[in-house]
Parts: structure tokens; C-alpha cells; sequence
């Protein structure tokens, strides 16, 4: 009971420092808009979301640009799993080859601003290639978070007991059956919830290939504000979707983790 009641105490002090800082930020941000002489609009930007006409909804501006971040986002999220699954099993292999290029397009990729690898992929490999700015966007962000996703599943794979692989081989498995039956399942659930850090910065980072004229939710802002100088209101409303995106994913995820948790418990008890 006093173990219950001191949780309570402890996440209402969470919630009112919570509360705080929101506020201050709101005092902040007022106090700034009034040395700026700065007019809120916040009544325009709901038409730049939905609108009705004729007793129909109309998707906005910026919710078309958020679809298309959506669309970009879960592409190359697919892709970067890919790419560093496949990354991380080459450096892992008795391949020098494998492993060189492993090696050679991680130190490239990690050690490179990913706004220069996605100027160097449209201006110079999308011509050759002739693909698309959405294609290239997709690309660029697959690629620049593979490389990071390769070493969390390295760092997974590496963290399996060799007892599994020992066991496996006296089974008469092959070394590609022994990774897909026994040691990449056990690897995923403890590489989750890195990938959901990483998956939250290519949210955020897609944010970037608006630079190359790509209408996710960041370009279609950028036009808002040229359109109508309502700097402040858009940009924070941008934000806020921004932020609800990481939060809404971080909570999928944790769901994932539960679920995976509950099954593996109950395998663990079968008899």
C-alpha cells in the first residue's frame, strides 16, 4: 500500500512539473509575441487542416503533406530495416568482401550530413538513375537510418548466448536456419526499442527532404508561410503534429513489446 501511494505521489509530481514547464513555455512564448508586437491567427489554421464544403470534409494542405511524410516515413522504414539487417549479418560473416563493404558504406553514411548525401542523391545519382524526388527522399532517409539500424542489430545478434548457436548447430541446422529460427527472434525483442529511437528520427528527419521540393508537412508549411506570413501558427501547429507522430509511435511499439513480452513469458511456462 505505501509502495502504491508513493507511485501516485510521484507521477502527480511528474504531471504538475509536466503542467509547469508547459506553462512557462506559454508565458514564454506570449511574452516574446508581445516585445514582437506579433498578431495571433490561430482561427485560420484549422482551414490549412480540414474544410467543409457542401456538407463534404476536404483534406488541407497540410494534411496532404502529412500523408505524404507518412508515406515516405513508412517506406523507408521498411527499407532501413532491410538494409541494416542485411548490413549487419554481412559484417558478421566470414566474408572479407562482405565485411569491407559493410564497413565501407557505415563510415560513409555516419560520417556524412544526411542533407548532403540527399543533394549528392538528387542532383547527382537521381539524373543517372532517373527517379523521382520522391524516390530519392525515400532513398536517402532508407540508407542514412540503415546504417544506424545495422548496428543495433549487430548489437543484438551479438548479445545472444553462444549456447544458442552451439545448440542449433548440434541440431544440424545451418548457420542461415540458425539465424532465422533461433537467433534473430530472440535478437528482435531486444533491438525493439532502439529501432523505436531510430524510427523516431527518421519521423523527424524526413522533415529534411523538402529541401529538394518534396510536399511532405514541412514543404507544405514552408508555402503556407510564404503565402500568408503566419510564421509562429504554423510552425508550432507542425511541431505539434511532429509530436504527436513520436508519441503515437512510441506507443504503438510499447504495445509490440508487451505483446512479444506476454508470449515469450507463456512459451517459457508451457511444459
Amino acid at each position: 500500500m505505501q509502495w502504491r501511494s508513493a507511485t501516485r505521489i510521484t507521477s502527480a509530481v511528474d504531471v504538475a512539473k509536466f503542467l509547469l514547464t508547459l506553462g512557462l513555455l506559454a508565458w514564454l512564448v506570449g511574452r516574446g509575441s508581445e516585445q514582437l508586437g506579433y498578431q495571433w491567427h490561430w482561427r485560420r489554421i484549422p482551414a490549412y487542416l480540414l474544410t467543409v464544403t457542401d456538407g463534404h470534409w476536404h483534406a488541407g494542405p497540410l494534411l496532404d503533406g502529412l500523408l505524404v511524410t507518412l508515406e515516405i516515413t513508412a517506406i523507408s522504414l521498411v527499407l532501413a530495416a532491410v538494409i541494416g539487417l542485411v548490413t549487419a549479418l554481412l559484417r558478421l560473416s566470414g566474408s572479407l568482401v562482405g565485411r569491407i563493404l559493410a564497413i565501407f558504406y557505415l563510415e560513409t553514411i555516419r560520417n556524412t550530413p544526411l542533407l548532403v548525401q540527399i543533394f549528392f542523391l538528387y542532383f547527382v545519382m537521381a539524373p543517372i538513375l532517373d527517379i523521382s524526388r520522391f524516390t530519392t527522399a525515400v532513398l536517402a532517409l532508407a540508407f542514412f537510418e540503415g546504417a544506424y539500424a545495422s548496428e543495433i542489430f549487430r548489437s543484438g545478434i551479438v548479445a545472444i548466448d553462444r549456447g544458442q548457436w552451439e545448440a542449433a548447430h548440434s541440431l544440424g541446422l545451418s548457420r542461415l536456419a540458425t539465424y532465422r529460427h533461433v537467433i534473430l527472434p530472440q535478437a528482435v525483442r531486444r533491438v525493439l526499442p532502439p529501432l523505436t529511437s531510430q524510427a523516431i528520427s527518421l519521423v523527424k528527419d524526413s522533415a529534411l527532404v523538402s529541401t529538394i521540393a518534396v510536399y511532405d508537412l514541412t514543404m507544405q508549411g514552408r508555402v503556407i508561410v510564404a503565402e500568408t506570413f503566419l510564421v509562429f501558427e504554423v510552425w508550432f501547429t507542425l511541431a505539434a503534429i511532429y509530436l504527436l507522430l513520436a508519441l503515437a509511435l512510441s506507443l504503438l511499439v510499447r504495445l509490440v513489446e508487451r505483446r512479444l513480452g506476454s508470449h515469450g513469458q507463456t512459451a517459457w511456462n508451457m511444459p
